[in-house]
């Protein structure tokens, strides 16, 4: 087994020294290994017993419906603002800076990618620290959220919203463009830590046109991808052993 990753990650070195327009998309699976929880693993949200599903909890009819319930589990279980970036948030930030890396494409809400140094990140979710009021449209960070008592309320009255996709809610569509054109661009993508279960950013790994296809992640995928290598290891631990 030590053979076979040993010459998984050359291969994966060489295929990274060989690109020059690198995208990386990425899901949950990034940052467990920064104590993040995964949605969907067997550890993750979804397999815990709440009074109402994560899924009905995050919708944006019950965010309107039921807005101290939902900053309740929010707060708790998807506001993690003591994290700090992995190994592999820190090796895409430095193949941008080197610029190998054109684009890290995230359903993650956390901001880890930028806390890490990455600049050109697209948020397919949203993120956690961009808040709105949603009579005034007053800017909050997300430790004014996290640090209120309940339902965190703007100077004028009005209930905070944090600037996250919530169920039922579309994807910004600017976002979504340049996401495409990205992937449409480059000539290498590595998808790492995305189980590939939610559309359509599932569907944006068709526009890739490139050389390398990587799949890096823990379990297997929900798509059928047909990738150049796939890595069935946490991401942090093998961008942890990618030289540049």
């Amino acid at each position: 087994m030590e053979e076979e990753s040993r010459r998984e990650i050359e291969r994966l070195q060489q295929m990274i020294d060989e690109s020059q327009k690198i995208v990386f998309f990425g899901g949950a699976g990034v940052s467990t290994e920064s104590g993040i929880p995964d949605f969907r693993s067997a550890d993750g949200l979804y397999q815990q017993n709440y009074k109402y599903t994560p899924e009905q909890v995050v919708s944006h009819s019950f965010f309107v419906r039921n807005p101290e319930a939902f900053y309740e589990f929010y707060k708790e279980k998807m506001m993690f603002l003591e994290a700090e970036p992995n190994p592999a948030h820190e090796k895409l930030a430095q193949l941008e800076h080197v610029g190998k890396l054109t684009a890290v494409i995230t359903q993650n809400i956390d901001g880890l990618h930028q806390k890490a140094g990455s600049e050109q990140v697209l948020e397919l979710h949203g993120s956690i620290h961009r808040n709105y009021c949603q009579k005034c449209g007053k800017f909050y960070d997300a430790a004014t959220v996290k640090e209120a008592d309940g339902i965190p309320r703007c100077i004028c009255g009005g209930i905070i919203k944090p600037d996250v996709v919530l169920y039922e809610e579309g994807l910004d569509s600017s976002v979504i463009r340049r996401a495409i054109r990205a992937i449409s661009e480059a000539d290498m993508l590595i998808i790492g830590g995305t189980s590939l279960v939610v559309y359509p950013a599932a569907g944006f790994i068709d526009y890739f046109r490139g050389k390398y296809l990587v799949v890096i992640n823990k379990s297997e995928t929900a798509r059928t991808v047909e990738a150049d290598l796939c890595i069935r290891r946490p991401i942090g631990e093998v961008f942890a052993q990618i030289q540049l």
